[in-house]
Parts: structure tokens; C-alpha cells; sequence
């Protein structure tokens, strides 16, 4: 294919016989799993529509085809076309390209031809991490786009969110603290009423390096803030960090 011609690829095993095509542009970290995790339906019952924005590879919708907790449809949104190609052939790979739909799209101008505007039950995004004008930005495109709001900001993000969700439907996002303040006031002036939040510290007695957040479309006020992931304990990683990686340790899938 042309994709495996012009850029260097690998695959990632998740669990579940499910595989991730991978780049050097396009990976993925800690941050994605645990938003993956927190993330997931609680219930039995699946959502027939989820998407996730800003997809990249497509880590987060892979991780939830891993578990066999994915929606009747999943959508992957991702600026970059060679994320977009990656989830196309990473689809192709595992057999499910009639319930995982990746769309090249700018998520700030979504159209209803693209997708199911106010239908999604579950819409997942890890936003860029740096506001416009701050830090040391790559000379990668790729990786400016994913660190720097520079193609989106933290509002844009709530506001494709509120537009794909139907009523109840839930928003979930992972972002440093510091700009804790910014997503709960973005999501609250979109009609996304925060309800759940956890943070994550590499160690316990270590400050929070990175917060969960759980929106709810036209959800009534009441925050429940969760115990904190601690990701180290005293004798390697933790009990909580084990049970979200447990897919990884399964058997690996030979290729």
C-alpha cells in the first residue's frame, strides 16, 4: 500500500486479538490509555454511537475494541491525514471496518455529512496539553498539532463535543491541572455539566501530573471527584495501574 510505502509503520499489540498500526508522528502515551479507562461504559448496555476526536492512530476507540466494550459505531475525527490512513488500515487489519469509521475532518467545522450530529452517547478527546503562544514547540507539524492549540483550543473542543452529543450523552478528556479551570468553564458555557474527576500522580505523596474529566450534556450540577490513580507504588506499578494494562500483558498476537 501506499501508506506502508512512504511512512515507517510497526504495530502495537492491545489485547483482545485486537493489533494498533502505529508511526513515528503518530503514537501514543500513558494519558490516552487512562482517558480510554475512564471512559468506558459502566453498564452492560454498549452505546450504539461514540467518537473520539482529535484520534491520532486511534488508541482510545482500539483500546475500547480490546476490551469488547466498543459502541455499535465508533468514529475516530483526526485533522492529519496520516492518522487518518493509519486507523484505515489499522480497521482493515482487525476486521471491524463496519464499526470503526475514521473521518479526516477539522473538528471545529464537523458536518452532518461526516457524522451523526446529536447522536453520540460517548465522545472522548485528549485535547492539546499548551495554549497558543506558550512552551517550546517541535518543528514537527505533527507534533505541534498534537502539544500546541493551534489548529483548536480547549472551547473549540467542548463545542464540537456539545454538538455530537445527544441530551445525557457523556464528554470525557484528559488534560494537565493547570488548565483545569479553563475545561470545567469551556464545557459549563457549553451546556456540558462537569460530574466526574480524577487525578493522576505518578507517586502519592507527587502532585497530580494530569486530571480526568467527565462532562454530562445538560447534566444538573454535582461533581464527584474520585480517588486519585496513583501510578507507582513502593514496589513497582500499582494494583490500579495493573488492572488498566492488564490487556496489554495478554498473549501478543503474532503477526
Amino acid at each position: 500500500m501506499e501508506m506502508q510505502d512512504t511512512v515507517r509503520m510497526s504495530t502495537e499489540y492491545l489485547g483482545g486479538g485486537v493489533s494498533l498500526y502505529v508511526s513515528q508522528n503518530h503514537k501514543f502515551g500513558t494519558d490516552a490509555v487512562l482517558l480510554s479507562d475512564f471512559a468506558l461504559p459502566k453498564g452492560a448496555k454498549k452505546p450504539e454511537f461514540a467518537c473520539d476526536m482529535g484520534s491520532g492512530c486511534g488508541i482510545i476507540p482500539m483500546l475500547w475494541f480490546g476490551r469488547g466494550v466498543a459502541a455499535q459505531k465508533t468514529y475516530g475525527v483526526e485533522i492529519q491525514h496520516e492518522g487518518v490512513e493509519l486507523m484505515r488500515l489499522t480497521a482493515a487489519k482487525n476486521n471491524i471496518e463496519d464499526r470503526f469509521f475514521p473521518v479526516e475532518a477539522d473538528l471545529t467545522a464537523l458536518t452532518s455529512e461526516q457524522l451523526p450530529m446529536g447522536k453520540f452517547q460517548l465522545v472522548t478527546c485528549n485535547p492539546p496539553y499548551k495554549p497558543e503562544g506558550t512552551g517550546i514547540k517541535s518543528s514537527a507539524d505533527a507534533a505541534v498539532i498534537a502539544r500546541h492549540e493551534g489548529s483548536c483550543d480547549i472551547f473549540s473542543v467542548c463545542a464540537a463535543a456539545k454538538r455530537l452529543l445527544r441530551f445525557s450523552g457523556r464528554f470525557c478528556i484528559c488534560l494537565r491541572p493547570e488548565r483545569l479551570v479553563d475545561a470545567m468553564f469551556a464545557m459549563r458555557e457549553n451546556s456540558l455539566e462537569p460530574k466526574r474527576l480524577r487525578f493522576v500522580r505518578q507517586r502519592a505523596a507527587t502532585e497530580p501530573w494530569l486530571f480526568l474529566l467527565e462532562g454530562r450534556r445538560g447534566g444538573n450540577p454535582g461533581l464527584r471527584i474520585e480517588t486519585d490513580i496513583i501510578m507507582e507504588g513502593e514496589n513497582g506499578p500499582s494494583d490500579e495501574v495493573k488492572r488498566i494494562y492488564s490487556q496489554f500483558y495478554e498473549e501478543r498476537e503474532k503477526d
